[in-house]
């Protein structure tokens, strides 16, 4: 009996580069099969389906991010040291794999919108350590939906600009500067 597992990998590697090149929807099942040099009846085999795999790349992925920044900023007692793990993770994992940091973070499609409420998310958990910090009065109270927001902002399009060459150092020599901005966003202009 053949072990799939590497085509499997094969065809979820290749998809996840085309989503991320042309997008799901334009990407076709041709294209991914194509690109993988196997026939589409070998996909079929794997995947049910272009949402399906489109979604098994997205969920597994995206949820296994959360749990890792929510086991990371478990092991800091304050904001600005949990703060700091989770920027490096991002910064971290993008220098990895910029191609799936990319299709989980930055890429706009609608697997986001299958994510449900009880799902652990960057969000949540990010969210989550801002509302620890703000209760513990590390910071000042605000909106924790917005300062989460401007936090992610500042990381991301970060990521953003390095996805497309405008950035050329690796994201981790960037991670304490992006402290330093998120802090200044969540203090009000405080130095970390």
């Amino acid at each position: 009996m053949r072990d799939g597992s590497k085509t499997k990998e094969l065809i979820a590697r290749t998809a996840l580069l085309l989503f991320v090149e042309k997008g799901i929807t334009e990407t076709t099942i041709r294209d991914i099969a194509g690109a993988a040099g196997i026939a589409e009846g070998t996909l079929y085999r794997h995947y049910e389906s272009k949402d399906q795999l489109a979604w098994e790349l997205f969920s597994t992925n995206y949820l296994a991010f959360a749990r890792e920044l929510d086991r990371l900023q478990e092991e800091y007692d304050t904001l600005k040291d949990k703060l700091a793990a989770m920027i490096r993770q991002f910064c971290t994992f993008f220098d990895r794999d910029p191609v799936l940091f990319s299709y989980l973070l930055l890429a706009q499609h609608a697997q986001l919108k299958k994510v449900t409420p009880e799902m652990q998310t960057a969000v949540t958990v990010l969210q989550k350590v801002i509302a620890g910090g703000m209760a513990r009065r590390e910071v000042p109270e605000t909106e924790v939906e917005l300062a989460a927001a401007m936090v992610l902002g500042v990381v991301l399009e970060v990521a953003i600009f390095k996805a497309y060459n405008r950035i050329t150092q690796d994201l981790s020599q960037l991670s304490e500067t992006l402290l330093a901005a998120c802090w200044r966003v969540l203090t009000g202009g405080g130095t970390p």
